[in-house]
């Protein structure tokens, strides 16, 4: 499966001129990580905590500090420990909380810091999106050359997907950078199986394997149809295929070595909680998980789910870029390295497709490493026709992620625009990041208290951190005085505990208008007194 550099021209001869662009390709694609390393920390003082963060902390601090991986085994530790490791050199401790949630939330706002605890757990997330920028420009410039590599990079440096995931405590951008890795370096052994290709092909699975269970189904998918993309191109007889299976055969053994070994090894050689939570991950999914998509509720997700998230979390230039690039590939479906990248992410997409768990972007985020490529390929052809409008949609794309920040959880496009929550809510959304912006605006408006609740009913710890008035918890169908937060997860999903049971009652907050929007949340307010006349 040996690929070829396309960044000449079919046909051309003579010396190639090496452009700006192609001669500082690296320099630019590094530039643009580091700005991109630069403004994911940015965010983390403005955004409270998500839903999930306290519990991927805990498992994580459980892990560094004891040893041991006993609190839930769903997710495997790997990305989990990075979140940990600067808040227990810090002198973080577990506490022995039977709890995992109330560990970790226990552990922030207990700290003498909490804005700092805070900026310590998300910073092991971001060696994750250093990696996922190099492994897309080594990707794109061995396959495409190095201008190709600088474009590519510089489109995956300014998804707000791909910045909101790199800038919270979880689990999502350690598996875009692992799978991307483990992708790469497969291609990178095929075209010559050495051993050190093979062993670091076997680790680099590993790695995708212990940041996400999700890899288990991912790269298997996404190998078969790059394997389905070299038969399309080569069309081999079945003797060269043996042959190929043959020179392959004692260096792939060595790969699974090196990825059985890297994956007992970083469980202490005792598997059960390994296999424990690939059974955890295979039921979650069979059992399926609340979701909301463009007014409806399912908990068996809908099929057509992931394509609409693309349609509306992705900035529109780079979704025109991409059609450039999909084009391209389609024109070139007979050269191999135009097909890699989109069977990456189709296969993502494929797979995603089938999930009965639909509750973000995140879930299938390492697709952006392959359509960052193709959109880069795009960039390029019509750059050689259009220099204006190539720059224009790049510097389009820049400015919609730069007004987003630092809520880039929270970024639609143009087509999302408006009402996003009649589209999408949770991680797409409302993931719990605007308590901390609640908090303040209460301040600037004197509020002595609000009503409010959260998805997992636990509000009460952000009196003490980021610092909101007294919480009184929501009541849908009791009108309450003062202020009140309302947030579109827990309303679309669950109503606040009405869970859509009674057809003709809403809550009392969805038959009026909100004042305010602070981020995502709802604000209202209700006179004192108003009530009782």
């Amino acid at each position: 499966m040996r690929t070829r550099r396309a960044d000449r021209p079919a046909g051309s001869t003579g010396a190639p001129r090496v452009s700006f662009l192609e001669k500082h390709a690296a320099l630019l694609a590094l530039g643009s990580i580091l700005i991109g390393a630069v403004r994911i920390p940015l965010a983390y003082s403005q955004l409270g905590l998500t839903f999930d963060e306290p519990g991927h902390f805990a498992c994580g601090l459980e892990y560094v500090a004891g040893h041991v991986y006993r609190y839930e085994t769903q997710h495997p530790p790997l990305a989990r420990a990075m979140t940990a490791i600067l808040p227990y050199l810090a002198g973080a401790r577990p506490t022995g909380n039977p709890d995992r949630e109330n560990e970790g939330t226990g552990q922030i706002i207990h700290s003498a810091n909490p804005d700092r605890f805070v900026m310590l757990m998300r910073l092991g997330t971001l060696p994750f999106f250093l990696l996922a920028g190099m492994v897309v420009f080594l990707w794109a410039r061995h396959t495409f050359g190095a201008r190709t590599g600088a474009a590519a990079t510089v489109l995956f440096t300014l998804l707000p997907p791909v910045l909101a995931h790199a800038g919270v405590a979880t689990t999502d951008m350690g598996v875009t950078a692992c799978l991307g890795a483990a992708f790469f370096t497969m291609v990178r052994w095929v075209e010559s199986p050495t051993w050190p290709r093979a062993l670091a092909f076997g680790v680099a699975t590993a790695a995708a394997v212990l940041t996400k269970f999700t890899a288990l189904g991912y790269f298997p998918a996404a190998a078969a149809l790059a394997l389905a993309a070299w038969w399309w191109v080569k069309r081999p007889a079945r003797a060269e295929v043996a042959g190929l299976a043959r020179t392959r055969a004692a260096t792939f053994a060595v790969a699974v070595t090196a990825g059985a070994f890297t994956i007992g090894a970083v469980y202490f050689f005792s598997l059960g909680e390994f296999f424990d939570g690939i059974r955890s991950a295979f039921e979650h999914n069979a059992g399926g998980h609340l979701s909301y998509l463009l007014g409806r509720m399912s908990t068996t997700g809908f099929w057509y789910y992931f394509p609409v998230v693309l349609a509306v979390k992705t900035p529109l230039a780079f979704l025109i870029l991409l059609g450039i690039g999909l084009r391209s590939a389609w024109k070139h479906r007979t050269r191999l390295e135009h097909l890699l990248p989109v069977a990456f992410s189709l296969a993502i997409l494929t797979l995603g497709m089938t999930s009965h768990v639909n509750i973000g972007i995140r879930h299938i985020l390492p697709i952006y490493l392959g359509l960052s490529i193709t959109a880069a390929t795009g960039l390029l052809e019509l750059a050689r026709s259009f220099k204006t409008g190539a720059a224009l949609l790049v510097l389009w794309m820049a400015v919609s992620g730069a007004l987003a920040h630092p809520d880039y959880l929270a970024y639609f496009n143009e087509f999302g625009l408006g009402d996003r929550e009649k589209i999408l809510v949770d991680s797409d959304l409302d993931w719990g990041q605007c308590s901390k912006p609640l908090a303040r605006r209460l301040r600037e408006l004197g509020a002595t208290s609000v009503n409010f609740g959260v998805r997992n009913g636990r509000s009460d710890y952000m009196q003490v951190w980021p610092g909101l008035p007294r919480i009184i918890p929501i009541h849908p169908v009791q009108l309450a005085e003062g202020w009140t937060a309302v947030s579109p997860t827990v309303d679309r999903t669950t109503q606040y505990g009405l869970y859509f049971r009674y057809p003709n009652l809403q809550p009392w907050f969805d038959t009026i208008e909100p004042r305010e929007h602070v981020g995502a949340l709802r604000l209202y307010y209700v006179p004192p007194g108003s009530l009782r006349r």
